[in-house]
């Protein structure tokens, strides 16, 4: 997979940036908590990271279908790397004042909701069918490893002196963008997205229409969404590392890296041997995993413990994110594929920002760690249920089998 040129410059631009979202992530919750030393300010930062995006979102995804995707995820990192670079200046300010942390947290949104219908959509335009699963399994190993790599060494420099967290991000997020840039035209879909005629109403809403009608999509994205919007613990992580687990920012570093470590056995298992049956089922089971993993963090008072169920956590989460992501792939025609994930980034952003919002408050009601059980507890019950909700979902048996819905006229208006 990796031996074809444009995969390969994707795959690498994807892996840097989420080393450098890693690094970035840890130094800004280590900074964001000392200001107050409250839980509610971190989940301020997710909240202020969603906001834009239910607003963006549809015209973004628009955007996406109507101009070149990987020039429209450019513009997205050239706004990354600005971010990043007025990070730097409030560190070197002395980061004492929550509000700059909220405006570059808004920015950061603004960029995620331009950026990520575009990045999500380019995979398909760059791999056959058959390939697709393992290619999905791939860049969510970039994204893992990044996750293993990127906090620890976050950590490690947020120790020596804060300010090389955010000059290393940004020279990674430059070598991103150079790949992103040297992406050549689509090979697999045939067509180039062009502009066309100024988007109509009917145009923006044509995913939020194909997902509506579309049961096991809709299915499988909305589980996601409950599952972490409830059962999410990273943002409440400078919280366990500071006050629960008695640990420092490299501490937290490792805390943040754990889930990754066991995201990526289940993406090398995914990309060596993708899942061949009863896909629905297991799309459940590890939910149900990743719940009770949860559980078990938030009553852990033993750093170790706490590492290994976070470890348990990422790799339910993979697996559960491999058969997500690979359904919307398969499901969509190319001519919605920026709006479908538009709709879809807005059901993922508020899984993790306004998750952390969640988390955030419910932290400051209950306590971190009745909150983060009560969250596990919850997306049990959840996996529970949704057999029941969309029982086309349960019955998936093989991803392959999964075939585009026709697009209706006003959803094909791509250019």
């Amino acid at each position: 997979m990796l031996r074809q040129r444009d995969y390969a410059f994707l795959w690498v631009a994807l892996l840097v940036m989420a080393v450098a979202t890693q690094m970035t992530a840890v130094a800004v919750g280590w900074q964001v908590y000392a200001i107050h030393r409250n839980p509610f300010d971190l989940g301020l930062i997710g909240l202020a990271e969603f906001v834009p995006l239910p607003l963006l979102a549809l015209p973004a995804g628009h955007v996406a279908d109507r101009f070149p995707r990987r020039f429209v995820f450019a513009i997205s990192l050239v706004v990354e790397i600005a971010v990043t670079a007025l990070l730097l200046v409030v560190s070197l300010a002395g980061a004492r004042q929550l509000w700059p942390f909220l405006a570059l947290a808004t920015a950061t949104g603004v960029a995620g909701a331009l950026g990520s219908p575009a990045g999500r959509a380019i995979p398909p335009e760059l791999v056959p069918t058959d390939l697709l699963a393992s290619a999905m399994a791939l860049r969510s190993i970039a994204g893992q490893a990044a996750v293993v790599g990127g906090p620890a060494v976050g950590g490690v420099l947020f120790a020596v002196r804060p300010e090389l967290v955010y000059g290393l991000a940004i020279g990674l997020l430059a070598v991103g963008l150079g790949c992103v840039l040297a992406l050549g035209a689509p090979r697999v879909a045939g067509r180039v997205a062009r502009a066309g005629p100024a988007p109509g109403l009917a145009g923006l809403l044509a995913g939020i229409g194909f997902i509506r009608r579309t049961p096991v999509m809709l299915g499988a994205i909305s589980l996601d969404l409950f599952a972490v919007l409830f059962g999410g613990a990273v943002a409440l992580l400078p919280v366990f590392a500071r006050s629960i687990l008695h640990t420092g920012p490299a501490g937290l570093g490792v805390l943040r890296s754990a889930p990754a470590v066991g995201a990526l056995v289940a993406g090398a298992l995914i990309a060596r041997r993708p899942l061949r049956s009863h896909a629905g089922r297991t799309l459940l089971v590890v939910v149900a995993l990743f719940g009770a993993s949860m559980v078990v963090f938030g009553l852990s008072r033993w750093f170790a413990l706490s590492i290994v169920a976070l470890a348990v956590s990422g790799f339910a989460d993979m697996i559960s994110m491999n058969i997500r992501s690979t359904t919307v792939a398969l499901a969509t025609p190319d001519a919605l594929r920026g709006r479908v994930n538009a709709v879809e980034m807005v059901f993922i952003s508020a899984s993790n920002e306004l998750g952390a919002f969640e988390s955030g408050v419910a932290a400051s009601l209950l306590g971190a760690m009745p909150a983060v059980v009560a969250g596990g507890a919850l997306t049990i019950a959840i996996a529970a249920v949704w057999p029941r909700l969309f029982p086309p979902l349960a019955r998936i048996d093989r991803l392959e089998e999964l075939q585009p819905a026709a697009a209706d006229a006003a959803g094909s208006d791509a250019g």
